[in-house]
């Protein structure tokens, strides 16, 4: 009974808001709009299991000693300071909880997304050496389109721009529709799965 509530739930509520996406009706309705009121009710719950999940994990990596398990004692610390800071000043503008928030959170955000370039950089160049045909003509469409994209590509010819736009529009723009069909089609499969119980690896294993 332990697995088979959780996956009724999962199935029952599944098909009740496929119903209410394909047959549009005043109940299905009012039960959305009931469902989002319980879901908000609700949410401190699942922040509560989150935390008490994120706890559990690092504490264990501590007691454990694993590889950089200092970084789990960092994790705890903020946690349990920032908390603190909200919970004894508030979270409104010109406390300490906001001030950690835009001089600490803020800045390690944008500096992790920053990183980002870096590993795109790098994947850029591993993808585009011409080591062979499909690599050279990756290698030119990045470079026209690139060039397509700044002043300096008009100014060396004008067929650079409407060449970008091109490649952009359709051998790009088709590619792009076959992966978001392919995707579409997989979550479709993954979705029907979920529905009718295949799928059961979220309850923590495959049977």
């Amino acid at each position: 009974m332990k697995r088979q509530i959780p996956l009724l739930i999962v199935i029952i509520l599944g098909f009740i808001f496929v119903i209410h996406v394909f047959v549009p009706h005043k109940a299905s309705a009012d039960f959305y709009d009931w469902y989002q009121t319980w879901i908000k009710a609700i949410s401190p719950f699942m922040v509560l299991l989150g935390i008490m999940s994120l706890f559990m994990v690092h504490s264990t990596k501590i007691k454990r000693k694993v590889p950089n398990w200092q970084y789990s004692v960092i994790t705890l610390a903020s946690l349990i300071g920032t908390g603190a800071v909200g919970f004894i000043w508030g979270t409104q503008a010109g406390t300490p909880f906001m001030w950690l928030f835009k001089n600490v959170q803020m800045p390690m955000g944008a500096t992790m997304f920053s990183l980002l370039a870096f590993y795109i950089a790098s994947a850029a160049y591993k993808a585009f050496r011409a080591r062979s045909a499909e690599a050279t003509v990756l290698l030119i469409a990045a470079i026209i389109v690139m060039l397509g994209q700044v002043p300096i590509g008009i100014k060396i010819s004008k067929l650079i721009p409407e060449t970008s736009n091109w490649i952009l529009n359709v051998p790009n723009l088709a590619a792009k529709r076959g992966i978001a069909m392919g995707v579409g089609l997989g979550m479709t499969a993954t979705s029907l799965k979920i529905l009718l119980g295949i799928e059961r690896t979220y309850m923590g294993g495959g049977k």
